[in-house]
């Protein structure tokens, strides 16, 4: 599974983002600290489906597009740069917060070795799903003996952790609401801007048949039977006009973006009939998979189910039917079928 972690300062809009991202229910307010328990919800990145390259019929896409399921997590006007500054100093210390609680006690027990002192950090960040070679490339990345660190080295060491082990994507919402200096400040940073709020409004006017709309489309249109109030008519010029000029609402683009591109995935479909791209029960690309890039047909079939990883024989490439090397690197797209010796 994977989980994406919406953070940022309050009054932000995040609650906003959570909602329109998953619609799933979260309380909004304008006011800090609306959200105080974790929101929970499900997202979908967006990509093409093969069934149009493959010519098949396929009930699982809308107009060729596939939504596929991930899992993220909601955590609860000024100058975007310091912003930007003051939320990844936030995180980096708070993540030394925790290691210097631990510190003197781990120091002790790895009785100067720096493998057992990795092996303790990588122990106190378990929960937050640290690694050792988070921990190892992190302390590479800082320059700094741990055997020997100060306060100043363990800072530098926790924010060379939080980017490698929590790999951050900015999102500039309520872009809608900026004024302009701020946006151009905003483009040149490079990041993703977005309006939450009206994305949301659009996801809501598609669920009620008003609009036609899917998520990351660059424009929507309005149903000719649909009975919208000069109001409502309004407010959806307002989302229209911004996503003209920003080519869409920013919300699926920003799952897109931490997907693909942060962490590097890619889609690929397992079919049981590499001939008509069914499973056993006859769906056209009933499933796809999130995978990291650089997975092999071994691991797609891990993926699927521990017995079908273990007794895993070959895998055919659906697309041109040709047996493919289990050491294979898999690409984004791929339909494939995975033989094993066991189902």
């Amino acid at each position: 599974m994977i989980t994406l972690a919406i953070a940022g300062k309050p009054n932000c809009g995040k609650s906003t983002f959570f909602r329109a991202a998953t619609l799933a229910q979260a309380e909004i307010a304008n006011y800090p600290f609306t959200t105080i328990d974790a929101n929970h919800g499900v997202a979908y990145v967006r990509t093409a489906c093969p069934c149009q390259e493959m010519h098949v019929p396929c009930e699982n896409c809308q107009d060729g597009v596939r939504f596929v399921e991930g899992n993220p997590v909601d955590i609860g006007s000024r100058d975007p740069e310091k912003d930007i500054e003051f939320l990844q100093y936030e995180m980096s210390m708070w993540m030394y917060g925790i290691l210097s609680r631990h510190w003197g006690k781990i120091h002790r027990q790895a009785q100067g070795k720096e493998l057992l002192l990795l092996e303790a950090i990588t122990e106190v960040f378990g929960g937050l799903g640290v690694t050792f070679e988070n921990a190892r490339d992190a302390n590479e990345a800082a320059e700094i003996n741990l055997l020997t660190a100060g306060e100043e080295d363990l800072v530098r060491f926790c924010k060379e952790l939080m980017t490698i082990s929590k790999p951050m994507l900015i999102v500039g919402n309520k872009a809608d609401q900026a004024p302009e200096e701020c946006l151009d400040r905003l483009r040149k940073l490079n990041i993703i801007i977005a309006s939450a709020a009206g994305e949301l409004a659009l996801r809501m006017a598609a669920e009620g048949k008003f609009i036609r709309y899917l998520p990351g489309d660059r424009s929507f249109e309005v149903s000719p039977e649909a009975k919208l109030s000069a109001g409502q008519r309004a407010g959806l010029q307002k989302v229209a006009d911004f996503m003209q000029t920003f080519g869409g609402t920013g919300v699926q683009q920003a799952l897109d973006a931490a997907i693909y591109n942060l962490l590097d995935r890619i889609v690929v479909y397992p079919v049981e009939d590499e001939h008509k791209l069914t499973d056993g029960k006859g769906r056209v690309l009933p499933d796809a998979y999130l995978m990291k890039r650089g997975s092999t047909p071994r691991d797609l079939a891990f993926q699927i189910h521990t017995d079908i990883g273990e007794g895993f024989l070959y895998a055919i490439d659906a697309k041109t039917g040709m047996r493919v090397k289990d050491s294979l690197e898999l690409k984004n797209g791929d339909i494939i079928k995975i033989v094993s010796v066991r189902k």
